[in-house]
């Protein structure tokens, strides 16, 4: 899917017609026309205001390989206002499940990928220390221990969704993401072996 085609796609889902697009952006019709059927393109600055106006991500615009995510929300949370009952493991697991209370839910262990730096001291430290494994393996999990990673399958979308102690953000992916691992961006995400259910 070309940017001409994401871009007149997102603009019919936000319910817009190129003409109200236009106003909402400060430029022509025209300019929208061009735009949509990739006689031209848009500026950086408008490239940012269009993935605000449209709720959509620069990313999910720009992705030739469509993996990106489409939608994106993000919400406040108040966590303790979450209980963990029944079959649910913490609090933030409670919150994914008041949000998709009919979806699969499937929790993600995320690790973020090494960089060529962090793997060679990660080694090197190893070799000094005996240590069974490199540093930047349990560096790189520690330094994102505070969120929590899951899959949510509802009425067939892939919504990828993290919990923080403040908000829930969800993403609804571009296509779907299938087998026990998955990268997406920096991190490389796997299933845990247990669904998010009560």
């Amino acid at each position: 899917m070309t940017l001409a085609d994401k871009l007149k796609e997102a603009r019919k889902n936000a319910g817009l017609t190129q003409n109200e697009l236009a106003e909402k952006l400060c430029v022509s019709r025209q300019a929208i026309t061009k735009w949509e059927s990739g006689k031209g393109i848009p500026d950086v600055e408008n490239l940012k205001t269009i993935a605000k106006v449209l709720n959509v991500s620069i990313d999910f615009l720009l992705d030739d390989e469509g993996v990106a995510d489409k939608t994106v929300i993000k919400e406040q949370i108040n966590l303790s206002d979450y209980v963990k009952e029944g079959k649910l493991r913490s609090k933030k697991d409670a919150v994914v499940f008041s949000k998709y209370p009919n979806a699969v839910i499937s929790p993600l262990i995320a690790k973020k990928k090494s960089t060529k730096g962090q793997k060679i001291f990660g080694n090197l430290l190893g070799i000094l220390t005996d240590a069974p494994f490199g540093t930047d393996e349990v560096y790189n999990q520690i330094a994102d221990a505070h969120n929590a990673y899951y899959l949510v399958e509802q009425e067939g979308k892939h919504i990828m969704v993290t919990v923080t102690e403040d908000f829930i953000e969800s993403k609804v992916m571009a296509k779907e993401l299938t087998g026990n691992k998955f990268e997406i961006g920096e991190y490389v995400y796997r299933k845990a072996s247990y669904k998010v259910e009560k």
